[in-house]
């Protein structure tokens, strides 16, 4: 995680998002460095737009704990219906069974 920060830190500042200055900035935060990760977040965020990323990534926590703090009551409703299902399906299975030896 430490480099999408500095990568993103370098982002809010203004700085153009290289490995010279990643390095830099990783280096005075104290991460031990290695050139291998630095190298293939660079080429991930490459054609990314940060700042629209950022936008959509702040709406999704939103909707997600809104569908979390109303979707208990729809799973118990879910649950009693497959148990439902099943036991008609039983009934039927059964009834399939007594049709053989009748």
């Amino acid at each position: 995680m430490e480099y999408v920060y500095a990568a993103l830190l370098l982002h809010k500042a203004g700085q153009k998002l290289t490995a010279k200055a990643m390095e830099a900035t990783l280096t005075a935060a104290g991460v031990e460095l290695d050139k291998g990760r630095v190298k293939a977040l660079l080429a991930a965020l490459k054609g990314v737009d940060i700042d629209e990323a950022l936008k959509s990534a702040a709406v999704m926590p939103v909707a997600a704990a809104t569908a979390a703090a109303g979707g208990a009551a729809p799973a118990k409703e879910k649950k009693e219906e497959a148990k439902e299902e099943e036991e008609e399906k039983e009934e039927e299975f059964t009834a399939g069974l007594g049709s053989l030896f009748g």
